[in-house]
């Protein structure tokens, strides 16, 4: 697909979800949930007109969870190796069947996430899924699998704590022992011999802080005795992982979100991504790497865009909060180097904190200038999370996270903003305050900037902090200026992280024009594009550039001949 990717975050089991009674560690029943139906024609088209490419359906794949449909084939799983009523999307449970929770008839639950597909598709949206490589649920079981496919772990040699065919590792001869409050009575969750833990726990009392709903998947690495890779042959786990992403990319999903990728060898991605593309060539990998060190070979590998996380992300969140200089995000792209384009750009996923919570910045309007910034600076993707352009401030005691700033991905949940804009599948804005009418006008208008403007989408980068570090005029501390060019088209893109108006004056540097290619002394306006209005440049564009900009707010100029 040419031009930006722009990617919508969405969790389908709050989403659509209508019944607002919201109890503290409700079940299915009280609290409701989302469907794959509530992404209706008009929903998606919604979505689609924010400026939207691509939609990240998060959880599609059936995970544990304490909601008992033992009458439809579905084991149930044990209460204490589920977090949550509703259970993690992480701790998946048959890797070849989908969410019966999002399912209007739980009998025909594929047929329904392929509609979606199809749905999602009529509405020009690219469609991506989770795929979790590295660890499955301490209960996992596929009945939905094909015959000739086994089980994980079916054929393990459990009495061996590693050995380079089996799926998982073990402690051999020792019991689970769930290193919390669990039950240890007669209805205690049994696993002997004990598996490894999700977060690289290798022996038999995971505690509440583990990830200790999931058991860690071996690819062929003996972690107990120096990290000794048997890669030759390639171990089991690798065929059954590439039959799982062949089987999602068959129902036509065009990208796979890696869950904590580099938690997983390089080695197996370098090898299943090229299989997968020869077959499914515009298929899109994306990767959860946290890793800087790791990046290239990652790319290297196939991946097409990796988390910008420990970079951009953590650097514009210490901004908008006061405790970084703007400046520090000059050394975000300058440490990225060649690898910037392959960057994925976000201030909110459901990892994160929202950004309107009391654990960030408390009011949204604080980001709109690192919104700019993450968005426009480069020509990777950039990705919203449903609810971040309404303000969403994740502040709600839903259950197993308790109040932590997030919006719960364990437990049965409404959302009140996004239940507000979906109106009962009406949408509008009806609903909403103006304060979230306000916030969700600037998020559109900046993603279809995104995609209208070539200087964005395609454009060359240029950044003018180095010569405004001791520009009186500008503070480098609390402003951000860059250049984005394509052909004869001129961006001037400038952020105020500052609480207060600011008047100021950008140094301009002739290396600006040389790079871009662009001759400045032709323009004869400026015309922001945010807000659609024109400054006037009599002698054209040259060593400066003069503006005003509000508090905690940016400016996007065009550059016009006329």
């Amino acid at each position: 697909m040419k031009g930006k990717l722009l990617i919508y975050q969405v969790f389908p089991r709050w989403f659509g979800n209508t019944t607002n009674v919201n109890k503290e560690n409700g079940t299915i029943e009280e609290n409701g949930v989302g469907k794959f139906s509530s992404f209706t024609t008009k929903a998606l088209s919604e979505i689609r007109k924010m400026g939207f490419s691509h939609i990240w359906y998060t959880g599609v794949i059936e995970h544990a969870t304490k909601t008992d449909y033992s009458g439809f084939g579905i084991k149930k799983d044990h209460p204490d190796v589920v977090k949550g009523n509703a259970g993690s999307p992480y701790a998946i449970k048959d890797y070849y069947d989908v969410d019966p929770d999002l399912a209007d008839s739980v009998e025909f639950r594929m047929e329904e996430f392929e509609d979606l597909v199809e749905r999602s598709h009529k509405q020009d949206l690219k469609v991506i899924v989770d795929f979790v490589a590295n660890h499955v649920a301490r209960q996992y079981f596929s009945d939905a699998k094909r015959r000739k496919v086994d089980n994980l772990g079916e054929k393990d040699d459990t009495s061996r704590a590693f050995a380079p065919d089996n799926n998982f590792y073990y402690t051999p001869n020792q019991e689970l022992y769930l290193d919390f409050a669990a039950d240890k009575g007669e209805n205690a969750y049994h696993e002997f011999p004990a598996k490894a833990t999700g977060n690289d726990r290798f022996d038999n009392t995971p505690n509440f802080y583990d990830w200790y709903e999931t058991v860690k998947l071996n690819y062929g690495v003996d972690y107990a005795n120096g990290r000794n890779k048997y890669f030759i042959p390639e171990p089991d786990t690798w065929y059954k992982m590439k039959d799982i992403l062949l089987f999602w990319a068959s129902k036509g999903v065009d990208g796979f979100r890696c869950d904590m990728a580099e938690m997983v060898p390089v080695e197996f991605w370098n090898w299943v991504i090229p299989k997968i593309k020869s077959k499914y060539k515009s298929i899109t990998f994306i990767a959860e790497v946290y890793n800087p060190n790791e990046y290239a070979s990652y790319i290297q590998a196939g991946f097409d865009y990796l988390y910008d996380k420990v970079g951009l992300y953590d650097s514009l969140k210490n901004i908008i909060t006061g405790n970084r200089p703007s400046s520090d995000i000059t050394g975000c792209w300058q440490s990225l180097g060649d690898l910037q384009p392959h960057m994925l750009n976000f201030l909110e996923n459901h990892d994160e904190q929202r950004i309107a919570s009391d654990f960030f910045a408390k009011d949204p309007f604080k980001a709109i200038p690192g919104l700019i910034v993450s968005a426009t600076m480069n020509t990777c993707p950039f990705m919203v999370y449903s609810g971040q352009e309404l303000g969403e401030k994740g502040m709600d005691k839903e259950g197993f996270s308790g109040i932590d700033g997030r919006t719960t991905i364990f437990d049965y949940w409404s959302v009140d903003s996004i239940r507000n804009w979906y109106n009962d599948g009406k949408f509008g804005l009806s609903n909403l305050t103006e304060d979230q009418k306000n916030l969700r006008k600037i998020y559109t208008k900046i993603l279809s900037l995104c995609s209208s403007e070539q200087a964005i989408s395609d454009g060359k980068f240029f950044d003018v902090m180095y010569v405004n570090y001791d520009n009186p005029d500008f503070d480098p501390t609390k402003q951000y200026a860059f250049f984005r060019g394509y052909k004869k088209d001129l961006l001037l893109i400038v952020a105020n992280f500052d609480d207060k108006a600011v008047n100021i004056n950008i140094n301009i540097p002739e290396a600006v024009y040389d790079y871009l290619n662009i001759d400045a002394s032709k323009f004869r306006s400026a015309k922001d594009l945010l807000s659609n209005k024109k400054q006037s440049l009599k002698s054209g564009l040259s060593s400066s550039f003069e503006t005003k900009l509000e508090a905690y707010s940016g400016r996007i100029f065009k550059f016009v001949v006329e």
